[in-house]
């Protein structure tokens, strides 16, 4: 959708392809960083943005064990806006097709799931979608796969994919929010089990994190066994876990970590979970789909304009891309490794990693993982 936007407002025709008939997909990405809401500024979008319904968080706490620790201050970075915006994904999309829809270059064709794509003399040339109307066929001078880690056009591609794996799944559910709660995201690492939730107004986004392909033996024990679950990660929710009377109101997300080896062929180009599927951790997946959107509307919207695009340009999005998100999956299979994968796996009493203390007794070093998580290893801007 940003890609989409951001072509239109260069003159290039664009088509953007929904299979849904909405937006309205809960338990997707909710976290807009401080680098998306800097590109926003500087489209001149980001005061209408920040007036329709948000939570802001300046700060990032956690609880390890019985200790409280602020672990990032975002209230430092060289943005406009020092905090990460909570917002459902669906309320982000509308507004950016809203103002993509301005331009008459852009066109949203809703209820239209891809089924493949057209290749001639080795080249990507469109895709075959399947529509309420009937089968569609729409050609172009470049496909790009923005279709989520499961994409089915980087499988028919078959572009191959470099796995680095996760230890844990994730369970989510909604529980209500109380008047008195307090009002931030909180993470709990517990011995055995870690608990985020998101504030979301009327109720809390929870998200229990538990061993991969262990989600069926957890349902085999029973909703009840699930509610003391959550009842000892979260105390404070004890009387309203009740209100989770089936499975079909808890969703599973299956947690993958991979890349492409290459991110293009001739005629198409992937980009977000499509070219890299990212870790839950750090919230971080959304704001790189958009990273990669930018960079690709700044080094491309020329070349399409004019009809003169290459493979060697296609190659120039990934290496400019290919850096952030090489580090940071680094950093997100580093605390998998060493924080997720031995907390779920023990049940003893937690104490303080190094890093932690050093963060409580210096607060100047919470600057480090705002900085990393908030603005990313190389975030873009807006090329006019």
């Amino acid at each position: 959708m940003m890609l989409g936007f951001l072509l239109a407002r260069k003159g290039v025709d664009v088509c953007v392809l929904e299979k849904h008939s909405d937006f309205l997909r809960d338990f997707r990405g909710d976290t807009i960083h401080p680098s998306t809401l800097e590109l926003l500024y500087e489209l001149n979008l980001l005061d209408e943005f920040l007036q329709r319904p948000h939570q802001e968080l300046a700060q990032l706490t956690g609880q390890i064990g019985s200790e409280s620790v602020t672990l990032a201050d975002f209230r430092h970075l060289p943005t406009h806006c020092r905090f990460i915006a909570f917002m459902p994904q669906w309320d982000f999309l509308d507004f950016i097709a809203e103002h993509a829809k301005r331009y008459p270059s852009f066109k949203l064709c809703m209820q239209s799931e891809v089924t493949g794509i057209i290749q001639e003399n080795g080249v990507t040339v469109g895709v075959r979608a399947a529509t309420a109307a009937g089968a569609l066929e729409i050609r172009a001078d470049l496909t790009v796969a923005a279709d989520g880690r499961h994409s089915t056009v980087r499988a028919r591609a078959q572009l191959p994919v470099t796995v680095l794996g996760a230890p844990m799944d994730v369970l989510w559910m909604r529980i209500p929010r109380s008047p008195d709660d307090v009002n931030q995201a909180l993470g709990r690492i517990m011995p055995g089990q870690i608990f985020v939730t998101i504030n979301r107004d009327e109720y809390w986004q929870c998200a229990l994190v538990i061993p991969k392909g262990t989600a069926q033996e957890i349902r085999n024990q029973g909703l009840p066994a699930f509610r003391e679950r959550i009842v000892r990660a979260a105390p404070a929710f004890h009387d309203r876990v009740q209100q989770l009377q089936d499975w079909n109101q808890i969703s599973l997300l299956t947690v993958a970590v991979d890349r492409l080896v290459r991110w293009y062929r001739p005629g198409l180009l992937c980009i977000g979970d499509a070219a890299h599927a990212m870790s839950p951790i750090g919230g971080v997946g959304i704001n790189l789909a958009v990273q990669d959107a930018v960079a690709a509307a700044n080094l491309l919207a020329s070349k399409l304009a004019q009809r003169a695009l290459t493979e060697a340009d296609l190659n120039l999005v990934q290496r400019r891309r290919e850096f952030p998100t090489r580090a940071t999956q680094a950093m997100q299979v580093f605390l998998q490794n060493n924080v997720i994968r031995p907390v779920l796996g023990t049940a003893r009493p937690l104490s303080l990693p190094l890093p932690v203390r050093l963060i409580r007794r210096f607060p100047v070093l919470r600057r480090i993982p705002a900085r990393v998580i908030g603005m990313g290893f190389l975030p873009e801007h807006i090329q006019c």
